[in-house]
């Protein structure tokens, strides 16, 4: 499946998730610019995992906005891998 929006609406109705309300392309694009960021500053084995740690923040109540800025934030401090 090479639709990305697709492949999305399949993942969130098989998690029986509002795929709208819970991933808006808002947050999709600060996700994807992050995780590129990642990628290419830490190293690209750690985007799903950092990704998956962002989802478990939210889960727990924290706004995307904060977690994907406070993630973010760690990639300018020394040792984050950009060195």
């Amino acid at each position: 499946m090479a639709d990305v929006e697709e492949w999305l609406a399949e993942v969130a109705g098989t998690l029986d998730i509002a795929l709208d309300d819970t991933l808006p392309e808002a947050t999709q694009a600060a996700l994807l610019e992050l995780t590129g960021d990642i990628a290419h500053s830490v190293v690209r084995l750690a985007v799903p995992l950092s990704s998956y740690l962002i989802g478990v923040a939210v889960g727990r109540g924290a706004a995307p906005p904060d977690a994907i800025a406070a993630v973010g934030a760690l990639l300018s401090q020394p040792g984050s891998g950009d060195d």
